[in-house]
This record gives C-alpha cells, sequence and structure tokens, in this order.
C-alpha cells in the first residue's frame, strides 16, 4: 500500500536525537507547507531521541546531533538532508526545519499526538489465537492464527490468509495508527471465519529479504502461508483476503488454484504503468498543474530508479491472471479510490474475469462492485487523497466488513 503512494509526493524523514537533560517525554509540533499538514513527534528518554511521523507511518526514526545546549538545540538527518534548529524555553521548544530549499517554522510543545480509533479491538478477546511461522525458501514468515468464536475443532470453517499492500507492513497493515487486518480479523472471528495475518518478509518478526522482493516473491510467500494451512487440517475452504497489492497477489493465487475463494480488496486490474500515470496525473490535478505526462516517461522515471519491485510492478498486467480465476471472487473498489481508480480498474476486471456460455462469470458467487464514498483504505471519506488517511477515525469500513463476512459464508 504504502508503494502505492504517488511518487511525487515528497516524504519528510528525518531524525532527533539528543542528550539534553531537560527535556524529557513526547514533544509534539506540526509541519505545514501550502494545504498540508504533517505531524511530528520527538520522544526523549535516558539522553536519547526519537521521531515519529504519525501522519506517514513512521515510528522510531534513529539520528544525530550537530550542537545542543540548555536553551538551543540543532540536529541534522543525513539521509534525508534534514536540519532542525530551535530555542528551549517557557516549555516550548521554537526554531526552524530545513529540507532542500525549504525552511519551515516548527514549534514543539510537550505532549503526544493521540488519534482516536474506535474500532480498534480491546482484549479479551471472546476466541482463541495463537502465534505461528510458516517458511518460503529462505524466508520464516510470523503470524497470527485466529480461531473463530465458539470454535471446538470438529467444524471444518473457512480459513482466510490476510495479504498486505505494497511497501513492508506488519501483520495488522499498520498505518496513521490503524490496525486494518486486526480489524478485520476481529470481525470475521465473530463470524465463525479464521484468518492468519503475518508480517511481510524483513518486517515485524519475519525474515527474509524484503528490500529486493516484487510481487512475485511475496505472492510465492502467500502461497506458502495457504499451503500451511492446509497442512493444519483444522479448516475447510482456504482463500485470500487481499488489500491494494495483495489484491493482484489474490488474483495470482486463484489463477494458479492455491485458494479456494478471494477477496480483492482495491486490488489493481490493469497494468502497473497505468496506476503509476493516473496516480501522478490526480497529484499534478492536485496541485493545481496542467503539465503533461506520459506513459512513457514515466517508465523511464522508474526505470532509472533500478527499483526491482517498481520494475516488476509497471511490466505486470494482472489481466493475464484475472482470465484464470474460476474461484469464487468478490472485487471491491471505493469510487473515491485515487491510488487504484474504480472508473479505470473495475471494467477492466469485469472484462477479463472468465464467464461462461450465457456471459455471466463462471464462479455464480463471483461479485464485483464500486462502493460509494470510500478511499483507498476503504475509509469514508470526503475527497479520497491520501492527505485524509490519518485524520479520518473510521479504519474500515462496517458496511464492508459484513459484506466480506456474509460473502465467504454463503460458500460452500
Amino acid at each position: 500500500m504504502k508503494r502505492f503512494l504517488t511518487i511525487f509526493v515528497i516524504a519528510l524523514s528525518f531524525v532527533f536525537q539528543t542528550r539534553a537533560q531537560g527535556l524529557s517525554g513526547p514533544w509534539k509540533g506540526e509541519l505545514r507547507f501550502g494545504a498540508t499538514k504533517l505531524s511530528i513527534v520527538f520522544r526523549f528518554e535516558g539522553g536519547k531521541c526519537t521521531m515519529d511521523s504519525p501522519d506517514q507511518g513512521a515510528k522510531d526514526l534513529p539520528t544525530e546531533i550537530e550542537f545542543m545546549s540548555s536553551d538551543s538545540v540543532c540536529v541534522f538527518q543525513k539521509q534525508a538532508g534534514a536540519r532542525f534548529s530551535g530555542r528551549i524555553g517557557d516549555g516550548k521548544i521554537v526554531g526552524k526545519f530545513q529540507q532542500g530549499g525549504a525552511n519551515l517554522p516548527l514549534e514543539l510543545q510537550p505532549g503526544d499526538v493521540v488519534r482516536n480509533r474506535p474500532q480498534m479491538p480491546e482484549p479479551p478477546f471472546p476466541y482463541d489465537q495463537e502465534d505461528v511461522t510458516f517458511s518460503n525458501g529462505d524466508a520464516t514468515l510470523s503470524g497470527t492464527l485466529v480461531y473463530p468464536q465458539g470454535w471446538n475443532g470438529r467444524k471444518k470453517v473457512p480459513v482466510a490468509i490476510l495479504v498486505s499492500g505494497s511497501g513492508l507492513q506488519n501483520r495488522d497493515e499498520e498505518l496513521f495508527g490503524h490496525k486494518p487486518f486486526l480489524v478485520i480479523a476481529d470481525y470475521l472471528a465473530r463470524k465463525g471465519i479464521a484468518t492468519l495475518r503475518y508480517d511481510d518478509r524483513g518486517a515485524g518478526k519475519s525474515t527474509g529479504d524484503g528490500a529486493t522482493a516484487t510481487t512475485m516473491d511475496f505472492m510465492e510467500d502467500a502461497a506458502a502461508g495457504t499451503e500451511f494451512l492446509r497442512s493444519l487440517g483444522k479448516f475447510g475452504k482456504v482463500g485470500i483476503i487481499g488489500h491494494s497489492e495483495g489484491g493482484e497477489i489474490a488474483y495470482m493465487l486463484g489463477a494458479r488454484e492455491k485458494v479456494d475463494f478471494l477477496v480483492s480488496l482495491a486490488g489493481p486490474g490493469i497494468q502497473g504503468d497505468s496506476i503509476l500515470l493516473l496516480q501522478n496525473l490526480n497529484a499534478l490535478r492536485k496541485a493545481g498543474l496542467t503539465m503533461g505526462l506520459t506513459k512513457e516517461y514515466v517508465r523511464f522515471q522508474v526505470k532509472a530508479n533500478h527499483n526491482p519491485w517498481l520494475d516488476f510492478f509497471i511490466d505486470y498486467d494482472p489481466a493475464q491472471d484475472i482470465r484464470q480465476v474460476r474461484c469464487p471472487a468478490l472485487v471491491l473498489i471505493g469510487d473515491k479510490d485515487t491510488q487504484v481508480e474504480a472508473a479505470v480498474n473495475i471494467p477492466a476486471i469485469e472484462s477479463n474475469l472468465p464467464r461462461g456460455r450465457r456471459g455471466r462469470f463462471v464462479s455464480k458467487k463471483t461479485r464485483v462492485e464500486t462502493l460509494p464514498g470510500l478511499n483507498h483504505l476503504f475509509q469514508h471519506c470526503q475527497t479520497g487523497q491520501s492527505e485524509e488517511y490519518p485524520t479520518i477515525e473510521e479504519t474500515f469500513s462496517p458496511e464492508v466488513l459484513e459484506m466480506i463476512a456474509t460473502w465467504i459464508g454463503s460458500l460452500r
């Protein structure tokens, strides 16, 4: 999911460490550039400091000190080329944040950025869960297997493996304080459906090389997870619920007959270079720019970076796998999704899913829907733009949770 954020969005990742004796606990501030606001939290403890960027899902970023005294501080982050300098006094740290040509005021005050996330499940839970591991080659994937409420081991209930979006994600697909996979797993457990969610290779407690991995590598990890679930002999139908890149992986596993059903949440139905072109055109419109942009230019820029994931992404056309999906499929995209636009992707998916002689989908249970008012994260929203994500309290649409549970429950 994180990699699907437009390549024109500049992430301000910087670091802060300190030996200031009079500073302790979290200090929060807000960077403003144009209409965009970015929350920052510095955490001082034991003569050290880390930084969070809650609006970007960044935590505990490491640092360097250039100068520190009783009344002032100056720090520099080499990788981002970012410098913050400020004066300490009257319960505040007032200064400037510099990066590239930007010179932005930043005022820090004691306190943390607290996001209200009302859907966050809280223990005690009315179901059992356990930590598990499974392997794919030299990668060991660590995850959480959640059993349905009231499960006694005798009934063969359905189980779904949850596969996250692009960028290295933990098992909850955590972003901006939201944990959508935790919310989904909790809801499904209460509806009689088991789930397995896991940390991506190279993230959380999972091992393996995530930095150079492509969608194909992540697909093979997910396939290993489905094989692990089948090997347990505890479940009936084994399926996948994939979000964003995970939605593409759902098509891949369906085409390879690795799953008995699939749920694709905002999974692209067109080639990656077209996805990136549309994302960047959206970014230009949002910035009030009308400069021309072509698919060829996007491909040139991507190829110049020599990034294995992006190289695979722009060349991969999911149509080739969608045409081979014969298992029941639930395909959902929000009509305000600005990362995987429903108006373009839904028709492509519908036209490529295999149909019988009467023009109906091969599986009578297959559904393809555009959902009104929802963004890429399946939150109710105003614009669907990515800067809204952290400000929305809803983690995942309750209506979509019910739709997924009811659909899986209808499969026999």
